[in-house]
């Protein structure tokens, strides 16, 4: 039976500028990258602040359209999350221009009652304590993943400690994993990871791909090679959504899931990358996606 997947993270506006040229003002965030992608596999419950005044009706139409119920997306007194930045032309770093946390800097996950049965729960990257707070009020889940970012390592690590030990998977870059074990090879930093109590740990590497260590096992996805890429924001947070859809809609969260759940995270990643904010994931199509999917999956077989 496909389960719901329930996600908490930011709903923003981003104004984007690369070598293919500049967007602003898209509708973007974490929870909305997730939410879109997993939608394609599973119901997704949105868990979200904006500003009660400047967030159009159109984008939470367009998330009702896609199997997302907005319930959760609280609307509070004040402007919504907004981030500018600008990618170096190689997309090797970017530069973050500006950043107004509005509403979102005193967000306080409110979780509706039809949710607390969620069974499966993606955890983005807000501060620990909030993460801890919805992992109290979600003791059915059956699976919990959790994302970070480097500010929350280095500032609020025993709080993150204590979110790590009690999620089932966590995903993180190869530099937050760096951040937090002080180990720069991939493989010995993991096992610190795991040593904290997750059952996995998801290292993401860019283009590059991304690797899944359990504690008997490694698996490798790489990256899928594209002629030209738009727009790299929220690729992390995309494949992360592919992930956890899928694992929702299948109901299923052994090694052999996850492994073909990070293949559909890649492969809607790589869309995502194709243009600007989440417009390319608007109007995908199993179909596509899983063409797509046939093509990752083909980059590591030897049969072809």
């Amino acid at each position: 039976m496909t389960s719901k997947l329930l996600v908490v993270g930011s709903v923003a506006f981003d104004t984007i500028q690369t070598r293919a040229g500049k967007v602003e003002e898209a509708l973007g965030g974490s929870a909305t990258y997730v939410s879109l992608a997993a939608s394609r596999f599973a119901g997704v419950n949105l868990v979200g602040v904006v500003g009660e005044g400047d967030f159009p009706q159109e984008h939470v139409t367009l998330l009702k359209s896609r199997g997302v119920d907005v319930a959760g997306l609280e609307r509070a007194k004040g402007r919504t999350f907004r981030w500018s930045g600008v990618y170096a032309d190689d997309f090797s770093s970017r530069t973050t221009l500006d950043t107004q946390l509005g509403v979102f800097e005193s967000f306080d996950p409110k979780i509706p009652a039809p949710y607390l049965d969620s069974r499966y729960v993606l955890l983005g990257n807000i501060h620990p304590a909030l993460q801890l707070k919805v992992l109290d009020a979600l003791p059915r889940a059956e699976f919990v993943a959790a994302d970070t970012m480097n500010l929350w390592i280095n500032v609020t690590r025993p709080e993150l400690e204590r979110v790590v030990s009690r999620v089932h998977l966590l995903v993180v870059n190869d530099e937050e994993s760096f951040l937090l074990t002080g180990e720069r090879q991939v493989r010995l930093a993991a096992d610190r990871i795991l040593a904290m109590g997750p059952s996995a740990v998801i290292i993401k590497r860019g283009e590059h791909g991304a690797l899944l260590f359990t504690r008997d096992s490694v698996f490798y996805t790489p990256g899928l090679p594209l002629p030209e890429v738009v727009d790299p924001t929220g690729a992390g947070d995309t494949f992360a959504g592919g992930l956890l859809g899928y694992l929702a809609g299948e109901s299923a969260h052994d090694v052999a899931s996850i492994r073909r759940g990070m293949l559909y995270g890649t492969a809607l990643a790589s869309y995502a990358v194709q243009g600007f904010g989440v417009t390319p994931l608007t109007n995908l199509t199993r179909a596509q996606i899983d063409s797509r999917y046939d093509e990752v999956r083909k980059l590591t077989s030897v049969e072809g």
